[in-house]
Formats: structure tokens, C-alpha cells, sequence
């Protein structure tokens, strides 16, 4: 096969000394990497707590506040494959501190805009960024960790960071709205991506590169216009209507420019998204679970902001209080759930993660408009405990159920299709609150369409998955 004539060679660059494969150096390369990956999720929801704010300074509505959330999200879905192979190919060290950069002149430019569209073009050089750093930062951890069971926790610790700057964002952004203002929030990025550029270029060990690695740029594009149009389509729908012309062509673009990728895929020599990955059963129901999840959190958080600003009136330093049991709960929580899934298997513990965080939004059924913040609080720890239970046994299966030379490619498949489950929740369930013209009912909806996928992907890896992990 003409995949076996791929040559891998080791760059020797300043990394490569002793001093950067000790014990202090490898931990400060997970410091590096979880840095990477925490400033990734931070950007994810910190906007949420911001909506309100920048809506009345930069104009918009609903429409347009999705598209801040989503034109990172789309560029985070659509360039990661691209990312991750991009990275076999020429070193993860050299991408990764190329995505560090990207992403911290982005932010100054969210911060600089004097517009929406402004704003939401920076999102999206942001959103690539993002896609630069989360598979390199993976496949620089594999590099790292040659110990499954160390590699394990390791990837915890790495979620866990991310997953603590996920739940933090409301909070942060809260609070820096309401004693500098919005743009402070993308301001907060610029230390992180310094700290993160240094530590890197000092301490991690550049991988092996594939020099005849190819980027796949018919793929790449329209994976784009895919995941562009879908995303469109859906958001434009609560806003025009699902029988608008546009929305309809949208629908259909999408599914023209989704088919064409398959058929790209299956006929280059070297895809963006190998098909063949899928033909291993693990890797394909991580990945489908990934997806799932995704759409049910990810865009939970995008309405939970709007009702505790819209509907509770809550200012964005309160709203960022609102989000603090999830911020408490979801670090001890990811540091946990390597053990459990060392006593019980990855496996269950995805299941479990799953069906909690089902439970979480099932109980949040009967919320309305005046209900108490103390009714909802221990719903929503469910939710994002959940989430940092399945999390690290999800990311650690997926990568060791692929030879280690293809981890970069792996872990943009499973970041892209966490990162496109991303992009439909909040386009689906931001078309639910601003199309039904009652903010509450598109909230029940977008609960139960929630807790149904949590509940499909436990399903999916619990009946799915092989006998033996």
C-alpha cells in the first residue's frame, strides 16, 4: 500500500537535548500542552458570559451573536483534520508553537474590533488557531508519555485543565466584563500564549515527521463549505425560517458539499480524514460519542447563558457566579476518572459520564423563568461532572486504538467531530430560543434533544464497544 512508503524521519532541534527529555521537562510539556488546550476551551465559553455585552456595543441579534460562537467553532471543525496531518508531516512542535502565535495575534484582534463582522472574521482566524493547537498538542503528549498508563493520566491532566478553563469561562468573563469590559476577555489570552510559546519552544521534544505527508486541499475546502453551509443553514433558520429559499439551499449546499468530500476522501492517496480509521470499531464510536456529547453541552451552555442574562436579568459578573458549581465540580472530577476507568474500564466510565450528565438535563425539565438558581444548581454539576468523567477515558481510548505514528491524524478526527458537534448545538439549539418566539419552550426543547443524544452516545460505546477494551 502506498501508505507504507511514507519515511519518518526525527528532527534534531534544540529540544531534543537531555535536559528537555527529563522528568521536570516532560511535566513542564504537559504544563505547555494543557496551556494550549485550556486557552482553546477558555475561548470556547468565555464568549457566552460576553453576548449581552457585545451585542449592545457592536449591534446584532441573536443571529449574529451565534455567529461570534460558531465562526470560531466552524474554523475549530473544519481546519483540525488539516492540523493534525499538517503536523505529522513537518513536526507537531513547529505547529503547535505556529498555532500559539496565531491564536495570540487573533485575540488581539477580537479585542481591537470596532464591528461585528470585524469581530467575527478574528473569531474565525482564532477558531483555526485552535485547530493548529489541540491535535499537535496531543500528538506531542503521545511523544512524550511512552507508558500507557502514565499517557492515560497524563491526557487527564490535560483535560482536566481544559476542562476546568471550559466551566471557568462564564466566570472569568463575568467578571473581567464588569471591571475592564468585553474586550478584556480576549485581552486574558495574550500571557497565556507567551507563557505557552516559551514553555514549549524550551521543553517539548519535537515528533517524528513523514516528509511525504500531504495536505489534502480539495478535502480541506469542502469540508469547509460542509460544515459552513450546515452550520448556516441551521442558524439562519430560527431567524428566516426553515422554508426560506437561502435556508433550503443552505441544507442542500451541505449535503452536496458533504457527499464530495466522502468521494475526495475515498479516492486521494493521502485523505485528511482517512476512511479506513473508521473501520476500527472503538475509534468509530469515540469519535460518533465525541460528536454527541459535544452537541449537548456545548450548546447548553450557549442558552443557559442567555436565560440567566435574558431571562433572569442577571448581569455578566452574576451569570459568571452561576457557572461556578460546574467549575468546582469538573476538575476533581477529570483528575478521578483515569482511576475509575483503571478499576471499571474506559468504556463503562464513558457511560457513566454519559448517563450522568443525561440525568443533569432531564432534571432541568421543569425550569422557568422564575425558578430559583438553588433548584437548578446541583443539575447543573451533574451536567459538567458528566462531562469530566468521560472526557480523558474518551481521549485516551480513542489514541490508543491507532499506531502512534498516526496520533495526530486521530486526535484531529476526534477533535473535529467534538468541535463539529459544537458548531450544530449552538446552531440548533440558538435557532430553538430565537424561532419559536418563547425563550423557555426552545429551552425545554433543546434540554430534551440534550439529554436524548447523551443517552444515544452511552448507548453507542456501551452496547458498541468491544468485550475486551
Amino acid at each position: 500500500m502506498r501508505a507504507n512508503t511514507i519515511k519518518y524521519e526525527t528532527f534534531d532541534g534544540r529540544a531534543d537535548t537531555p535536559r528537555a527529555g527529563s522528568a521536570l521537562a516532560t511535566s513542564l510539556t504537559l504544563a505547555a500542552m494543557s496551556l494550549g488546550y485550556g486557552v482553546v476551551q477558555l475561548d470556547v465559553t468565555i464568549v457566552n458570559t460576553a453576548l449581552d455585552a457585545m451585542g449592545r456595543a457592536l449591534g446584532g441579534g441573536v443571529a449574529e451573536l451565534q455567529w461570534v460562537v460558531s465562526a470560531y467553532t466552524i474554523a475549530f471543525a473544519a481546519f483540525i483534520l488539516t492540523a493534525g496531518a499538517l503536523g505529522d508531516r513537518i513536526g507537531a512542535k513547529r505547529v503547535f508553537m505556529a498555532g500559539f502565535a496565531i491564536f495570540t495575534a487573533a485575540s488581539l484582534a477580537c479585542a481591537l474590533s470596532p464591528n461585528a463582522a470585524v469581530l467575527i472574521g478574528a473569531r474565525l482566524v482564532q477558531g483555526l488557531a485552535a485547530a493548529i493547537l489541540v491535535p499537535n498538542s496531543l500528538a506531542l503528549l503521545n511523544h512524550a508519555y511512552a507508558d500507557d498508563r502514565a499517557r492515560g493520566r497524563a491526557v487527564a491532566v490535560w483535560a482536566a485543565g481544559a476542562s476546568l478553563a471550559l466551566t471557568a469561562g462564564p466566570f472569568v468573563g463575568g467578571a473581567l466584563i464588569t471591571l475592564v469590559g468585553w474586550r478584556a476577555i480576549f485581552l486574558v489570552n495574550l500571557p497565556i500564549g507567551l507563557a505557552g510559546l516559551w514553555l514549549s519552544w524550551r521543553y517539548a521534544r519535537e515528533t517524528t515527521r513523514a516528509r511525504s505527508r500531504e495536505v489534502d486541499l480539495p478535502g480541506q475546502l469542502a469540508a469547509i463549505g460542509a460544515l459552513g453551509a450546515l452550520a448556516g443553514a441551521i442558524i439562519e433558520g430560527g431567524a428566516l425560517g426553515w422554508g426560506h429559499p437561502a435556508v433550503i439551499a443552505g441544507f442542500a449546499g451541505s449535503a452536496i458539499l458533504a457527499a464530495l468530500f466522502i468521494w475526495r476522501e475515498r479516492r486521494a492517496a493521502q485523505p485528511m480524514l482517512p476512511l479506513s480509521l473508521f473501520g476500527h470499531r472503538l475509534f468509530a464510536l469515540t469519535s460518533l460519542v465525541g460528536l454527541l456529547v459535544n452537541i449537548a453541552i456545548y450548546g447548553l451552555i450557549f442558552v443557559l447563558s442567555l436565560y440567566f442574562q435574558r431571562i433572569n436579568g442577571l448581569s455578566a459578573w452574576w451569570t459568571g457566579l452561576a457557572f461556578v458549581p460546574m467549575m468546582a465540580a469538573v476538575l476533581p472530577i477529570n483528575l478521578l476518572a483515569p482511576r475509575l476507568a483503571e478499576r471499571i474500564g474506559a468504556c463503562p466510565t464513558i457511560v457513566v459520564g454519559a448517563c450522568v450528565s443525561a440525568l443533569g438535563c432531564l432534571g432541568l425539565l421543569w425550569i422557568a423563568a422564575d425558578t430559583s438558581y438553588w433548584m437548578i444548581c446541583g443539575q447543573m454539576i451533574a451536567i459538567s461532572g458528566g462531562l469530566g468523567l468521560l472526557v480523558p477515558p474518551l481521549t485516551s481510548t480513542l489514541l490508543g486504538s491507532v499506531d502512534k505514528a498516526r496520533s495526530g491524524i486521530a486526535a484531529g478526527v476526534l477533535n473535529a467531530t467534538r468541535q463539529t458537534g459544537s458548531v450544530l448545538g449552538v446552531a440548533l439549539f440558538g435557532s430553538l430560543i430565537a424561532g419559536t418566539g418563547a425563550f423557555m419552550e426552545g429551552l425545554h426543547v433543546s434540554l430534551i434533544i440534550s439529554a436524548a443524544v447523551l443517552l444515544l452516545a452511552a448507548a453507542a460505546i456501551g452496547f458498541g464497544a468491544p468485550a475486551r477494551e
